[in-house]
């Protein structure tokens, strides 16, 4: 197995070319525009799509995508390598056609879509025209289907769709939701759901109250995480994405690609968040020398460094996995592994660098609290981290086999006789000698 950690020169160039861009363009915008996802926000209209337009004809437009729906069809890790640069800032997935939810959506509506979705759904959003939202997780039990209660129920040649959905993400902003609901109550779990598409305009839809997260003011025009109620909410029968009962196989689809997505940004945001701690520790004196001389200071930028660095290379690696074995599901240990690490990594590397600059890193003028909050936040997207830990030690154990015997297989006594029966020859040949 051959390994190597250059990047191509040709797309080394294009990195640079998007770390300039990033830096010098959409950085700033962050402080500029409220929403990425709100599209009819007149300063968002005047400044993202120009932006757009650059990064489309230099050909980075949806990398994640391939040449048969308008990307280039990079594999994961050159995806790995551009989606740290792009998650420094807010709206850089946006501007770079790679933002989520609406990347899974457009996956799986790439996968099971038929051809009239594709050209009603999947057109516009892949163009950003439009946004979507993935209204899955339920008020009563979170992330877990197992406890889900939104039902939809085949009426003639529509499907009635009644239940409750919590933190259904941007759905304010959406033109259409993928929603989850439990069509066939009487099958096993994973063939009792199904997905449909919902035109956020279709009668019934009741927005019980967008929430944000816990640095943002109390404000309803600044939450945008949806609590939804669908109340007898139909839609056409041909609304149904994928098969009847199939939600779990599509849902799989989405998931495994926003899971790696998600990290490879996180990846750059901790290494932004790491450039300001070591900044500060070499700006800032105390006690007669600068911070950064202190070795509390430094045990803390050194577990940072090593702890970014073992995260990044466990992305990268199974990203590269992901392009080898072309199959999510492959991958799946990995995956889970990447998003259980996420969280920590993240937290640690925020709430260090808050303690180093003191009281200004505790206040509002600098973002150490809001990213130690999302650090929570990416800990529970896409399936919380103690779900993930569960599947990955599975399918660790699967790997192995147990031990029939009293003692374990290591047991030393029982190693060691059974070297000392491997080699009898040589040491009774010895014993003989002497």
């Amino acid at each position: 197995m051959a390994w190597d950690f250059e990047t191509d020169a040709g797309f080394q160039q294009e990195l640079d070319w998007i770390d300039d861009f990033v830096r010098e363009e959409i950085e700033p915008l962050d402080f500029i525009i409220k929403s990425p996802y709100d599209i009819k926000d007149p300063i968002r209209a005047a400044i993202i799509p120009p932006l757009q337009k650059v990064v489309q004809e230099r050909k980075l437009w949806a990398c994640h995508l391939g040449p048969d729906l308008g990307g280039p069809g990079y594999g994961q890790v050159k995806l790995a390598l551009m989606n740290e640069i792009l998650g420094r800032a807010r709206c850089a997935s946006t501007i770079f056609g790679t933002q989520a939810p609406d990347t899974g959506n457009s996956e799986i509506l790439a996968h099971f879509g038929t051809d009239e979705q594709k050209e009603r759904f999947l057109g516009p959003l892949l163009r950003n025209e439009i946004v979507s939202c993935y209204s899955m997780t339920e008020p009563q039990g979170g992330a877990d289907p197992a406890v889900f209660r939104t039902s939809a129920v085949l009426d003639g040649d529509e499907w009635v769709i009644n239940g409750e959905k919590w933190f259904s993400s941007n759905a304010r902003y959406a033109s259409f939701l993928i929603v989850m609901a439990v069509t066939d109550p009487e099958n096993d779990l994973v063939r009792s759901q199904s997905m449909f598409l919902v035109p956020i305009e279709t009668p019934g839809i009741e927005f019980v109250r967008n929430v944000g997260l816990g640095y943002e003011t109390e404000q309803e025009d600044h939450g945008s995480h949806a609590y939804l109620r669908y109340n007898d909410v139909r839609v056409p029968a041909e609304n149904l994405l994928g098969q009847r009962g199939g939600g779990f196989a599509v849902s799989q689809v989405r998931l495994g690609g926003g899971r790696i997505h998600h990290a490879m940004r996180t990846s750059g945001r901790v290494q932004r968040i790491f450039d300001m701690m070591c900044e500060r520790a070499l700006s800032r004196n105390t006690k007669g020398e600068v911070l950064g001389r202190k070795q509390m200071v430094q045990e803390m930028i050194a577990d940072s460094w090593i702890e970014m660095e073992m995260f990044r290379l466990l992305v990268l690696r199974t990203a590269w996995k992901i392009d080898k074995l072309q199959d999510y599901r492959l991958v799946r240990k990995d995956i889970s592994a990447v998003k259980a690490a996420m969280p920590s990594v993240y937290r640690n590397v925020a709430s260090r660098a808050l303690q180093i600059h003191g009281s200004l890193g505790a206040s509002w003028e600098m973002p150490f609290a809001k990213e130690v909050i999302e650090s929570f936040h990416m800990g529970l997207a896409d399936g919380p981290t103690e779900v993930h830990k569960v599947q990955v030690a599975r399918r660790v154990l699967d790997e192995y086999v147990p031990c029939d015997d009293l003692f374990p297989s290591t047991h030393l006594p029982k190693r060691r006789a059974a070297a000392q029966a491997k080699y009898a020859d040589v040491l009774e040949s010895h014993l003989a000698n002497l």
